[in-house]
């Protein structure tokens, strides 16, 4: 669990490494300055959103240290957890063009909802 008081000291250390203030901090990470002011004040606990909204904006901010002090910051390339390999590529569908140069029509169908139909195959000799 984090420790609210904690968090607001490492929080913080943030404006002060960055230079802002904590207006600058909320206009810069997209949160309402009003949600600084209620966490600095002891009023809110942290939201999972704000806490992402910051790792976003400042990569260089590690989770951990964030969350509950372990780690450091700023994060060194070695202190950051194993990045998770991303999921495979799945194969790219060709493209529409593509298709219609490879291949040709032979008979188009078309279903009516009485059931009848009305099939037309290719006889110009263009396939």
């Amino acid at each position: 669990m984090v420790n609210p008081e904690d968090f607001v000291n490492r929080l913080e250390k943030l404006f002060k490494y960055y230079g802002l203030s904590p207006a600058v901090f909320a206009d810069k990470i997209s949160v309402q300055r009003s949600s600084i002011s209620h966490l600095l004040s002891g009023r809110n606990k942290p939201s999972l959103e704000f806490v992402l909204k910051i790792i976003k904006t400042f990569p260089e901010v590690n989770l951990y240290w964030l969350l509950n002090g372990e780690g450091k910051f700023p994060s060194d390339k070695t202190d950051a957890p194993l990045p998770i390999s991303p999921a495979p590529l799945k194969k790219k569908k060709p493209s529409t063009q593509k298709m219609m140069t490879e291949k040709t029509i032979e008979k188009i169908i078309i279903l009516y909802t009485d059931g009848s139909f009305q099939a037309y195959k290719d006889t110009s000799g263009f396939s």
